[in-house]
C-alpha cells in the first residue's frame, strides 16, 4: 500500500489538498469516492490510483468523457510526480506542491507542466491558492511524458521479456523501415526542408501506430471485471 497527494487545481473543488491517502483511491461523481468531484463531466466512478510493486498507477474506468494526463488521453499510466490529471472540466496534480528540482530528483528539471510556474507556496492552513489555468490548447500541448521515456518493468518473468521484446522489435522494424525510406526535401524557396516517404511507406506506420493502440488497449482491460463504471 502507498500513500499519494492530490491537489485539485481546477474545478469546484479548486485549492483542496488530498495528503497521504492510501491506495487504492477512487475518483469520481459519486460519494462513496475517496476523491468526489461534482462536475457532470465526471463519471460516477471516473478513475482509481493504486499501488504495484511500488508504482502509483492511474487507471480510467471506461469513463464517459475520459482521463488525460499533461493534455493526453491515458486508459493506464505510471503516474510521476508533477503529472497533471484531468478529469472531466477537474485538473489535479499528482505529488506535493510545489514542484521542485529536489522533488524530481538531482540534476532533473521541473518537468514543463502547464502549472509549475504558477504555485504559490501553500499558507498555513493547508489550502493551495493557484493562479488561473492557461488555455485548453496549452495543456494539450504538454509531452505526455515530460521526464522522457519511461523504464521497462522490474521481475519480470523470462517469458513476458521475450514477449515485450517481440512487440518493441516489430514496433522498431515499422518504423525504422519507414525512416529508411524517408526522404529529405527542400522546399521552394530553401528555408525549410521535408522529410517525405511513400506513401505505402506511411500507411504501414500508420498500421504500427494501430497495433500499438491495440496493444495499449489490451493492457488496460483489467483482468477481472469491475462495477465502477458509468
Amino acid at each position: 500500500m502507498a500513500f499519494v497527494t492530490l491537489s485539485i487545481l481546477e474545478g469546484l473543488e479548486r485549492g483542496r489538498v488530498y495528503e497521504r491517502l492510501a491506495t487504492p483511491v477512487s475518483i469520481g461523481r459519486e460519494i462513496d469516492n475517496t476523491i468526489q468531484l461534482n462536475d457532470d463531466r465526471v463519471s460516477r466512478f471516473h478513475a482509481k490510483v493504486q499501488d504495484d510493486g511500488g508504482s502509483v498507477i492511474l487507471t480510467d474506468l471506461d469513463s464517459t468523457n475520459g482521463t488525460r494526463v499533461n493534455g493526453h488521453p491515458v486508459q493506464i499510466r505510471v503516474l510521476q510526480i508533477g503529472d497533471l490529471v484531468t478529469i472531466g472540466r477537474c485538473v489535479l496534480v499528482f505529488g506535493e506542491l510545489p514542484v521542485s528540482k529536489e522533488t524530481m530528483g538531482s540534476g532533473t528539471d521541473v518537468p514543463p507542466t502547464a502549472y509549475h510556474e504558477s504555485l504559490s507556496s501553500p499558507p498555513s492552513s493547508g489550502e493551495l491558492d493557484f493562479l488561473s489555468p492557461p488555455p485548453a490548447a496549452t495543456m494539450e500541448n504538454e509531452r505526455l511524458f515530460p521526464l522522457g521515456a519511461p523504464g521497462l518493468p522490474e521481475g519480470m518473468r523470462p517469458q513476458h521479456r521475450a514477449q515485450m521484446s517481440d512487440i518493441l522489435a516489430y514496433l522498431h522494424s515499422q518504423i525504422g523501415d519507414v525512416l529508411n525510406r524517408t526522404v529529405e526535401h527542400a522546399t521552394l524557396d530553401g528555408n525549410r526542408r521535408e522529410a517525405r516517404c511513400p506513401w505505402e511507406a506511411w500507411l504501414d506506420l500508420i498500421a504500427a501506430q494501430s497495433a500499438l493502440t491495440t496493444y495499449l488497449k489490451q493492457l488496460a482491460e483489467p483482468e477481472d471485471s469491475t462495477d465502477l463504471n458509468e
